[in-house]
């Protein structure tokens, strides 16, 4: 199944790929064959205002969307963190036509969301048409969107690892047989339809020495600032349009603008950039052009899905790093010669290669991804080496500082709880509502110690909550502190008073069971209450550390044990 799906894959990535071409050749005049980004000659006022129409079009498209299916559109890390790997096909249909929409009009955005989206939408649509359970609806996802990638770049070791790092979350043998196999699929379909040519051509032998590692962990660190410096920007764009109070549909027109007026400047900064890429590696850039075109391609992506284009930044990440690579090179390169080390020549094509992926690492947050998509497309041993260290470093750099990947940072701005493609999903499921108990003792908040010792001796009951004259919570109380010595001149007082009893230590039926831990840790105590809800303050339960970590401790177990299976490589054990 995972090899039908990788074919088909591949398939549909191919004639996205060819209706975003024709897009272009035919709006923006380009010689047939040519990418968008690397023709200079365009004319300005193709550059200017097709980006504006594009905007309009994908506002309006989205609006329309919108009306019909009022919701966000899950992709695959979503589906596979929180649903169990369940995603809409007609969203991903939907989220494609406005990428094409984006992309094709020039916007600065990458086609991969597009090629992962209805990749693992097809997956997940066909597990969920043959019942598959969830741990193995998450790993047929993962199967699209490794076949996906690995079309997109005709490079299958990097597909299966964008799936193992973004989608599924692990690496684990029974995961290993149908990504790899999907992953190769979508490869053979691509290279016998378009031919075995890698999507950037490169010759050019790699010299590295010594010395150029240490400047590779340099590069990886810069790199890190940009990666998340671009990550940053897209939310300064959605939050200064939103700022100003402007419909939805208008602002990507507004981003078209903008988009445009940088593009008749820099051209490159149109559309994925793969061209771009290409004349990076091959012939590289005045210096002049490379550092504009760091800040113009970090501010037309930031621009493009800020304000609302549809799309990613796997390539718009890949040709902002490039453009750093080989305006390091050139800047070190100078250094070296104002200082008398004009004989030291560092490798133009090396350093290009650790700028690109290495910022690429920091913003789609996938290392191994990058490293295996440079040996692939470069077969050099010796440049793959370079790449790690940069890529180690901003990859790192980016974690401890940042803590986000672009994917994850988006769920973070809108509020949804993941930190990566580990399936936390079950976490909701697993509530204080179906976890407590219902036999809760109440008690009035003025009754006496002594009252209290009489209704509830030692042994009877571990906690006893306290309610106010309307019957709301007023607080906990542990049986063994009401019968401590040191009370036995309080009898005659209320519970209130003799004791210090907190009241806003509580749960509620819909907090799961990791929030519950964590206010357990925090309330320093054993027992809470559960609350029908933090208005009404009505007592319909309790809840103990000790019960409900035993539960998360099992169903961890269990979910790691669907991860990794007791299953062998190929199949059921």
């Amino acid at each position: 199944m995972s090899a039908g799906l990788g074919a088909a894959v591949g398939l549909g990535v191919i004639v996205v790929q060819s209706m975003v071409q024709r897009i272009h050749e035919v709006i923006f005049a380009i010689p047939s064959g040519h990418h968008l980004s690397e023709s200079s000659q365009l004319d300005w006022w193709r550059v200017l205002l097709l980006p504006i129409v594009g905007g309009a079009l994908s506002g309006g498209a989205s609006a329309l969307i919108r009306r019909w299916r009022p919701r966000e559109i899950v992709d695959a890390i979503e589906a596979n963190a929180l649903f169990g790997g369940r995603m809409s096909l007609t969203d991903s249909a939907n989220l494609t036509i406005l990428t094409l929409i984006s992309s094709g009009f020039g916007a600065s955005v990458g086609l991969e969301a597009a090629y992962t989206q209805v990749g693992s939408g097809i997956a997940s649509w066909l597990g969920q048409h043959l019942g598959f359970r969830r741990s193995d609806l998450r790993t047929l996802v993962g199967c699209g969107a490794a076949a996906a990638i690995a079309a997109a770049f005709n490079a299958p070791l990097a597909g299966a690892f964008y799936a193992f790092e973004l989608v599924i979350g692990s690496y684990s043998p029974l995961v290993l047989a149908p990504v790899a196999i999907a992953a190769l699929a979508g490869t053979l379909m691509v290279r016998a339809i378009s031919g075995e040519e890698a999507i950037f051509g490169l010759d050019a032998q790699v010299h590295i020495a010594g010395t150029d590692y240490a400047l590779f962990a340099g590069v990886g660190v810069l790199a890190a600032g940009i990666a998340i410096g671009t990550m940053v920007a897209v939310t300064r764009v959605e939050r200064f349009l939103r700022r100003q109070h402007l419909p939805l549909w208008l602002r990507p027109t507004i981003g078209g603008v903008a988009v445009g007026l940088v593009a008749t400047i820099y051209p490159q900064v149109l559309g994925s950039g793969h061209g771009a890429i290409q004349q990076v590696l091959e012939h590289g850039l005045p210096w002049s052009i490379l550092v504009g075109l760091i800040a113009a391609k970090a501010l037309a992506s930031a621009i493009s899905v800020g304000a609302g284009f549809r799309g990613g930044l796997f390539s718009s990440s890949l040709l902002l790093g490039a453009v750093f690579g080989g305006a390091v090179v050139v800047g070190l390169q100078f250094a070296l010669l104002q200082v008398g080390f004009a004989e030291i020549d560092l490798d133009r094509t090396a350093y290009t290669l650790v700028g690109m992926s290495s910022v690429a690492a920091g913003v789609v947050g996938a290392p191994l991804t990058m490293i295996f998509l440079v040996l692939e497309l470069t077969g050099s041993f010796l440049a793959t080496l370079g790449v790690m260290v940069g890529v180690i470093i901003a990859s790192l750099v980016v974690r401890l500082t940042f803590g986000y990947s672009f994917a994850t940072w988006r769920f973070h701005v809108r509020g949804v709880p993941i930190r990566g493609a580990y399936d936390i999903g079950w976490l909701a499921d697993l509530t204080v509502g179906k976890l407590m108990r219902r036999d809760a003792q109440t008690i009035s908040r003025n009754t006496t110690v002594g009252d209290f010792r009489e209704r509830f001796p030692l042994g009877a009951a571990t906690s006893v909550f306290l309610v106010d004259d309307e019957d709301r919570y007023a607080g906990t109380v542990a049986t063994a502190d009401v019968h401590n010595s040191d009370l036995d001149d309080k009898l005659d007082r209320p519970l209130h008073e003799a004791l210090q009893i907190p009241t806003d230590q509580f749960l509620l039926p819909g907090q799961n069971v990791r929030v519950a831990l964590a206010r357990f840790l925090g309330a320093a105590t054993e027992t809470l209450a559960v609350l029908d809800g933090a208005r009404t303050l009505r007592v319909v339960g309790f809840l103990t550390e000790g019960y409900a970590l035993r539960r998360y401790n099992q169903e961890l177990e269990r979910s790691r044990a669907e991860d990794l299976g007791d299953r062998t490589l190929f199949g059921p054990g």
